[in-house]
């Protein structure tokens, strides 16, 4: 069975017998426009639509509560799967009046247990198909007041789970997200963040190389990198960034470091300095400099006493100011929708409907919890509330 809201034209042409490439992207493109495919097409045949009616459908994921927060235009959506997972979705403002990113989760839960994150305390249940993802940018979009003023401008893979331990999902996402029949995104405003895979780093950059790659840092300092982040035990920094080299020199985009400082782990000078390092060697031998992202770290221990605690701004501001001696500027990250959860890191689909507005967040419940990370890895800078600065996908 086609799911037909995740197949691109040339593939909805190859698997069903009889219809041409031209019907196919009308097709594509009604299924899109309409959220389902319709009765009748103009310029496609009766035939065709039976056909494909008669080999795809066009599943849907349940909205179970819609977090709107109270300090900036962030909304955390939860949706729950066709099995029952619960998975969450972001949707971040941008600069541009009108314009928002969609985060997107690729796994429910994450195996990689990174430890400044909630995901890690959920573990894996299971990769998402490419329709669930793709359904999560139009649930996003079925969400927007106006759609003559406002769109869906970028996608960031840094919701839950490991984008590269799903990739074969997360490229045809992609190619369906980007084909101008369907949601017609820009290439160049999606991004994809990884926790340090090498290989899916390699692949990306050969698959889709217009797509931007992040990468989460943890500690440039290989002991406290692989206390923070397991990962660091399989694949060493010094191999994820020779991979991100790789990605560099064959799509010519400049990576986007992003690094959560956390008071007393990594936030030191010593930290900042070799960070620097590592930023200076990736630019000689790429001729690109990495894009630094400072992200403050957001509680995920609401219920407890904290694990990590964000670094201090005069501290932060010392960290920053020792790369930027060292030629590396870097950004702070707004990270927002803290009030629903909804920030870097605080994803953990816990939620309860209530009786009298079921979209709204209640107090959290023990549920079948699905932790995702919401990492924006694009420029942020401090903004007023009213008007948080977002990824900046120029």
């Amino acid at each position: 069975m086609l799911f037909l809201q995740a197949v691109t034209p040339e593939a909805l042409a190859e698997a069903v017998q009889g219809i041409s490439l031209t019907e196919a992207r009308k097709i594509v493109g009604a299924v899109h426009r309409y959220d389902h495919l319709p009765h009748t097409i103009r310029g496609v045949r009766r035939s065709s639509l039976d056909s494909v009616r008669a080999a795809g459908t066009t599943p849907a994921l349940t909205v179970r509560a819609t977090c709107r927060s109270r300090l900036d235009p962030f909304i955390k959506y939860a949706l729950e799967l066709n099995d029952g997972q619960i998975i969450e979705t972001v949707r971040i403002p941008l600069e541009y009046e009108g314009r928002f990113s969609v985060c997107v989760s690729s796994q429910a839960g994450c195996g990689l247990s990174c430890a400044f994150c909630a995901t890690g305390r959920i573990g894996l249940l299971r990769n998402l198909q490419a329709w669930e993802i793709i359904e999560q940018i139009r649930v996003v979009r079925r969400g927007l007041e106006d759609l003559k003023r406002q769109r869906v401008h970028g996608i960031v893979f840094q919701g839950m789970g490991e984008p590269l331990a799903n990739l074969d999902n997360v490229l045809q996402a992609i190619r369906v997200a980007c084909e101008p029949s369907g949601l017609a995104v820009d290439g160049r405003t999606v991004t994809v963040c990884t926790a340090g895979l090498p290989a899916g780093i390699r692949r990306l950059a050969r698959s889709a190389p217009k797509i931007r790659l992040a990468i989460s840092i943890g500690s440039a300092r290989r002991a406290v990198r692989a206390s923070l982040m397991p990962i660091d035990r399989a694949y060493p920094l010094e191999e994820v960034l020779d991979a991100g080299v790789e990605h560099a020199c064959l799509t010519g985009i400049a990576p986007m470091w992003s690094f959560t400082l956390l008071e007393g782990v990594n936030d030191t000078e010593e930290d900042a300095m070799e960070l620097a390092r590592l930023a200076l060697e990736f630019t000689r031998r790429t001729g690109l400099r990495p894009r630094i992202s400072i992200v403050p770290f957001n509680s995920i221990d609401p219920m407890g006493p904290p694990t990590f605690r964000r670094t201090e701004a005069s501290v932060e501001s010392a960290f920053r100011d020792r790369l930027k001696e060292a030629g590396f500027h870097s950004h702070k990250r707004y990270s927002g929708g803290s009030d629903v959860a909804a920030a870097c890191g605080q994803l953990t689909g816990t939620w309860t409907v209530s009786n009298d507005n079921p979209q709204e967040p209640n107090a959290p419940q023990q549920q079948k919890q699905i932790a995702s990370t919401f990492d924006t890895h694009a420029r942020f800078s401090p903004a007023p509330p009213d008007r948080p600065t977002a990824p900046d996908h120029s």
